[in-house]
């Protein structure tokens, strides 16, 4: 259908069942993909550069992948930080089914994955780790980053992904002009024609979402 993309909640296409070798964390695993989620045949090239160009995750606390597709960020979160408790964010429902099916088979306990709604609102991240929905559109994606953004705890740190020819520039600027002050945004890495932006949390997190007029 052409209304069914992989940020629908409930993917019409079929599901199509696939299991795929990739490699996250430094390890060789087999996972679970389906049609109707993205990147349903490998860990795609943004993912990628995320995870080549990211330090290693704290020791604990609370993570958070804005739209986790099928789980490489989450489940390689959960992975080099076992005693984490990793968010797995996304409003596909197929996707979260996959991410649990995938945390299961690896045995990892620690990932959550859940629709936006049903995050704690209480809950703080010592990490943001995003290969954001950048097709959703402009409105809809700041919007999503104006609600999880101001949720880093103070002196932690979000990670995103951007394709150089879909904006990241742009969204960079914007970045630096709407989490201020007591952020700082920066260009961290580039590669294969994206850009790591790093978004700097210095202050004390405030009680409510950043809205912008």
């Amino acid at each position: 259908m052409a209304s069914d993309h992989y940020f629908s909640s409930s993917p019409a296409s079929p599901e199509n069942f696939r299991r795929i070798r990739v490699t996250l964390a430094g390890r060789d695993v087999e996972v679970t993909t389906a049609g109707g989620v993205f990147s349903p045949d490998r860990v795609d090239s943004g993912t990628g550069v995320l995870l080549a160009n990211t330090p290693a995750p704290p020791p604990g606390g609370d993570f958070l992948d804005i739209g986790c597709g099928w789980g490489p960020i989450s489940l390689s979160l959960a992975m080099l930080s076992p005693h984490a408790r990793i968010w797995a964010v996304d409003v596909n429902e197929r996707a979260l089914d996959l991410v649990r099916r995938n945390a299961d088979a690896l045995g990892l306990e620690n990932v959550h994955a859940v629709l936006p709604d049903n995050v704690p609102d209480d809950v703080t991240f010592r990490t943001i780790r995003s290969n954001p929905p950048i097709r959703v559109g402009k409105s809809e994606l700041h919007g999503l980053l104006q609600r999880w953004i101001p949720r880093l705890d103070q002196r932690s740190d979000a990670w995103l992904v951007v394709q150089r020819n879909l904006g990241s520039d742009s969204l960079q600027r914007w970045l630096a002009s709407t989490f201020t002050p007591g952020y700082s945004v920066t260009r961290a890495a580039t590669g294969r024609g994206f850009r790591v932006l790093k978004v700097r949390r210095h202050g004390t997190p405030p009680t409510e979402a950043i809205t912008v007029p």
